[in-house]
């Protein structure tokens, strides 16, 4: 077989494929206009502990807000998470909605949702991306404690 000059340049720019950043992204077609891009989940405008003021329960906010952001901060990659009553605990058979960590970034962390029961409000959201705010998980947290 002779090799030309265009063909030698396309050999060389199929070796190269996924070297670039998508070889460090779980999923490179996040970002691809044709799929779609990852929503993001941002942190709530007000905290739920503010709202509590001075009164008795402010205190104990306090402490569940500080407890859940440690856990969430300490998050890395293939770490399983509960989303429906349990985040903050390993997910056991009480959890509604099983996800695992695909991804992190500063201030983020990215879940693709891996199993869910028929009752969850993520029932038919198997295997979606999506990156949350550390205080958006912080505040699911808080709500789950009932603050």
């Amino acid at each position: 077989m002779k090799w030309t000059w265009a063909g030698a340049v396309v050999v060389g720019m199929l070796a190269g494929c996924g070297t670039g950043r998508e070889a460090f992204r779980p999923n490179p077609n996040d970002d691809d206009p044709l799929v779609g891009s990852v929503p993001v989940v941002r942190a709530p405008l007000k905290d739920r502990c503010e709202q509590h003021g001075s009164s008795s329960v402010r205190g104990p906010c306090d402490e569940a807000r500080y407890l859940a952001t440690e856990y969430t901060r300490r998050l890395s990659v293939g770490d399983e998470v509960c989303l429906e009553d349990g985040y903050g605990e390993q997910p056991g058979p009480a959890c509604k909605a099983r996800a695992v960590v695909i991804d992190t970034a500063p201030n983020q962390v990215k879940l693709e949702v891996r199993s869910t029961k028929p009752d969850s409000r993520w029932f038919r959201a198997e295997m979606r991306h999506a990156w949350y705010e550390e205080a958006a998980l912080v505040d699911l947290y808080l709500e789950e404690q009932g603050y």
